[in-house]
Formats: structure tokens, C-alpha cells, sequence
């Protein structure tokens, strides 16, 4: 899996995952209406690092993905990529609490549960090391999600806090959400 800077001939690509994530109204508190503009305002702001997680076309099959811009392979020619997830990284606050992280992480439905998310994460906490954050902190991670619940704690976040019935879950109802923190000091 290859983890890099998105660029704006990734912005389709991002849209579909966006969209796809956003519409099944399970873990992401957006609209399910949100514009293509919108949504992209949101993951190109200003105040953000945007990244997006490919993998070779043949190590995934045709199905998983999207596709992403071909690349030059090392024989000549090109090799097929797939963009199967997208992060994005900025400061959880202004001023006095810019010093911690904040990231919203997107995998493609049929790319989930193959250790994109682990590997984004992974890059993201790098990442944020390297840009000088002190903490990361998650402030809306929906109580069923349990795989990414499941993913942050293994990656040493703990639940700070629990906002009761903040998310209103399109197939259960209102359910509760939690704030995850952790320390990136050594």
C-alpha cells in the first residue's frame, strides 16, 4: 500500500469514497445529501493535510477501489492503481488547543477490514509526530462502529468521553458517541 499527499486529480476518487461512506449513515455525522462541493471543501480546507491510501490493481482485483492515476511502472509502461481510502489531518482546535491532532479517516466499503484503515492510521500518527502535535484526539467516533472503536484502542487512544444519543444512526436510532484521545509524546 502506498500512503501519499492527494492532489487534485484525486478529487473524483475521494468524492466516491466520501460519498459511499457518508450516504450509509453508520459513521460520519455529514449530511447524506452533502454536495460533491461541499464535501470537497471539507477534505481540500485550508487548515488540512489530505492523504489517500492506493494499492496496485493487481494485488486487489478489479473490484475494490477506485480507480487512481496510473503510475509509471519500473519496466516501462504503467501499472493500475486503486485509491481504497482517504484521511484527512489538521489541528483539532485554534490557538490554545492547536497542539493536538484531529483526523477523519474513509475506506471504500469493499476495501474495509483489509488493513487500509490500520496502515492510514499508522501514516497519520507519523505524520503528526512529524508535524509537531503533541496529542490526537477523535471528538465524533459513533458507538457502533465498532471496528474503528476496536482499530484506535489498539493504537493506544483511549474513550475520554461519552456524548449520550449525539449521532442519530439511520438504521438504529440514536446512539451514543465517543471522544478518543491519546499522547504522541515519546
Amino acid at each position: 500500500m502506498k500512503i501519499r499527499a492527494a492532489t487534485e486529480a484525486d478529487r473524483d476518487v475521494i468524492w466516491k469514497i466520501f460519498h459511499e461512506i457518508v450516504a450509509a449513515g453508520d459513521t460520519y455525522a455529514f449530511d447524506p445529501k452533502m454536495s460533491r462541493e461541499q464535501a470537497l471543501a471539507y477534505c481540500f480546507r485550508a487548515d488540512a493535510h489530505t492523504y489517500v491510501a492506493e494499492l496496485d490493481r493487481q494485488s486487489v482485483g478489479e473490484a475494490v477501489g477506485f480507480p487512481g492515476a496510473a503510475t509509471p511502472s519500473p519496466g516501462g509502461g504503467t501499472k493500475a492503481r486503486v485509491i481504497v481510502g482517504a484521511y484527512i489531518l489538521r489541528a483539532n482546535q485554534a490557538g490554545g488547543g492547536s497542539h493536538v491532532a484531529n483526523a477523519a479517516f474513509m475506506v471504500a466499503s469493499d476495501a474495509q477490514g483489509s488493513g487500509v484503515g490500520r496502515g492510514m492510521a499508522q501514516h497519520c500518527l507519523s505524520e503528526a509526530r512529524r508535524m509537531g502535535f503533541r496529542a490526537m484526539q477523535f471528538n465524533f467516533v459513533v458507538s457502533t462502529n465498532t471496528p474503528a472503536i476496536h482499530l484506535w484502542e489498539q493504537l493506544g487512544f483511549k474513550i475520554v468521553g461519552t456524548l449520550p444519543g449525539a449521532f442519530r444512526h439511520l438504521e438504529k436510532g440514536y446512539v451514543d458517541v465517543y471522544v478518543m484521545y491519546r499522547s504522541l509524546l515519546p
